[in-house]
């Protein structure tokens, strides 16, 4: 029963967070506008191994799956906007509450990912 209820738990909360967050949820078409003006912050949230494969330009490696992922999410400048992906929305999706807890100022979530933004052929970097 544990077991189930952590299962549903897991599935559950993330999508509750997902409604509830306080981020800005755009396309790669809008992603790519809000890269161009630049003075953004790009964290990509993936395996270090996925984002080897690649990534958008000037993306910063922090794995959701890290031990420190909450320290080193801490370290980025919480006044400079920040848009945060995974693959396809999921991981990022739950990491979303990390950078609202830590304060940052303007979180934006690229909600298709990286995977969305490949398929609007937009540029990426090996």
């Amino acid at each position: 029963m544990k077991t189930l209820l952590r299962t549903l738990l897991l599935v559950i909360l993330p999508v509750l967070g997902f409604a509830a967050d306080k981020a800005k949820h755009v396309e790669a078409e809008e992603a790519a506008k809000i890269i161009a003006k630049g003075a953004v912050t790009i964290v990509d949230v993936r395996t270090a191994d996925e984002f080897k494969d690649g990534h958008i330009k000037g993306a910063k490696n922090i794995d959701i799956f890290s031990d420190d992922f909450e320290a080193q999410v801490a370290k980025l400048d919480k006044t400079q906007p920040v848009l945060v992906h995974c693959q396809a929305g999921g991981r990022s999706t739950r990491a979303l509450p990390v950078f609202e807890k830590l304060g940052f100022k303007e979180i934006i979530h690229l909600d298709n990912g990286y995977g969305g933004w490949q398929a609007a052929g937009k540029p990426v970097e090996k």
